[in-house]
């Protein structure tokens, strides 16, 4: 597996937090890269470009539950986001008639006079806590200086009016002014067709867009934005570019994965390190069971990213303070169905996902996403729900603070006698 496949996957998860269809990332990729050709990018800034495109908005993980807490549903949020010029009069329309939403008109109220109290700041921090972040993960994945800097530009504009204020033109990378065009055109194109597409770069032009790219794009258009709908398969296109056929180590995938679990568990506050706290868990139960050393290679990289469709939950969802109404719960239990579809392709990374997507299946059918039992689950099935619900025992969620370590135990092993967990495997887990 190459670094650039797990992040496209990455990306389908990115596609779910920002309320647009799976794949929505990768083909802003292919509007800026065809987009790049034509402006004569260099060769060795092809790569960075994927790179910039894949992670300009994993920040949105790490500002979730503060715009949770100021807007409501992020995602609806970020989705609705594409819709307004932000730097713009209905711009600010858009974070006032958004502050507070889902809450009482009180609540509602109060969120706004925060907001224009406080001269917007609660966005602009939120807006520096997504730059911090991406260009953090990038640093991790071992991306060049380049791509961390230039990560650190995305809410910039042309005209010098985003974040960091005062960056402008010229001063923004070419690869992060092409993303910025890419990003938007792919959703309206989707929306309003090419016409569509067109008509919102023409109307950003020389305010949020780079006025060349507007230019190069229109007379491109036609030809770009149809194409993306050929039925190439994006994995292929991206093992096409070769600065990005490199494969990983095992010892970098599993740092890879690392850093994409470190990253997932950032939307929600209750549930910093709980990834990789059930793999730790997952992978010592394996080997008590004495499962074989490719099961437990599978079992922990499948453990790392188990929770990775919770991209697709609100995170006013994850961290709310009180038991989650029925179809809450019903859009959480979604969460298991995005892990399996983020991480069915590439075939390299098929095998853990389907170890990952069983993280929330129980013995007696009781489980999501598919409802399975017995002996459909597979022994590290079976471990990893072990261990993910014991970890989960151990963090406050909805309505309930942490449990005690002898409380979890009671907890778990009450599980087990209901006949919704393995013995064995949560035996394994509690040593």
């Amino acid at each position: 597996m190459t670094l650039p496949e797990l992040l496209g996957a990455f990306s389908l998860a990115i596609d779910l937090g920002l309320g647009q269809p799976m794949e929505h990332v990768l083909r802003s990729w292919r509007v800026a890269a065809r987009l790049g050709d034509a402006m004569g990018l260099a060769e060795d800034q092809r790569d960075s470009l994927f790179h910039i495109a894949m992670l300009s908005w994993v920040g949105c993980v790490a500002d979730a539950p503060e715009v949770a807490n100021w807007f409501g549903d992020d995602i609806a949020f970020r989705a609705d986001s594409y819709d307004v010029e932000l730097a713009s009069l209905p711009g600010v329309g858009f974070f006032l008639g958004h502050a507070g939403r889902g809450g009482s008109v009180p609540t509602r109220v109060r969120k706004v006079a925060s907001i224009v109290a406080r001269g917007g700041l609660p966005v602009l921090r939120g807006i520096q806590s997504h730059c911090a972040a991406t260009s953090l993960m990038a640093a991790r994945l071992g991306l060049s200086p380049e791509v961390c800097t230039a990560l650190g530009q995305f809410f910039t504009r042309w005209d010098g009016r985003g974040v960091p204020f005062g960056v402008r033109g010229e001063e923004i990378a070419l690869t992060v002014r092409l993303i910025h065009l890419a990003d938007v055109v792919e959703v309206r194109h989707r929306s309003a067709g090419v016409a569509g597409a067109v008509a919102v770069a023409r109307a950003r032009r020389g305010g949020q867009f780079d006025p060349r790219l507007v230019d190069a794009f229109c007379t491109m258009a036609e030809e770009v934005l149809p194409a993306l709908d050929d039925g190439a398969e994006p994995y292929d296109l991206i093992l096409a570019e070769p600065s990005l056929r490199l494969p990983l180590t095992d010892a970098a995938l599993d740092q890879a994965l690392g850093v994409v679990a470190d990253f997932t568990d950032l939307r929600s506050t209750s549930r910093a390190g709980h990834s990789s706290a059930v793999a730790t868990l997952a992978s010592d139960a394996a080997r008590i069971l004495r499962l074989g050393a490719d099961d437990v290679v599978t079992l922990r990289r499948a453990a790392l990213v188990h929770d990775i469709g919770l991209h697709g939950v609100p995170a006013s969802i994850l961290d709310k303070g009180e038991p989650l109404t029925r179809t809450e719960r019903e859009l959480l239990m979604m969460s298991s169905y995005y892990t399996h579809r983020v991480l069915a392709r590439p075939p390299s990374l098929a095998r853990i996902g389907a170890v990952a997507s069983l993280a929330h299946e129980r013995m007696d059918g009781s489980g999501h996403h598919r409802g399975l039992t017995g002996s459909a689950i597979p022994m590290t099935g079976r471990v990893l729900a072990a261990a993910d619900a014991y970890r989960t025992l151990l963090e406050p969620r909805e309505g309930r603070p942490a449990l005690s370590s002898r409380q979890a135990v009671d907890a778990l092993r009450s599980h087990v006698r209901a006949g919704r967990l393995d013995a064995d495997a949560a035996d394994a887990v509690l040593v």
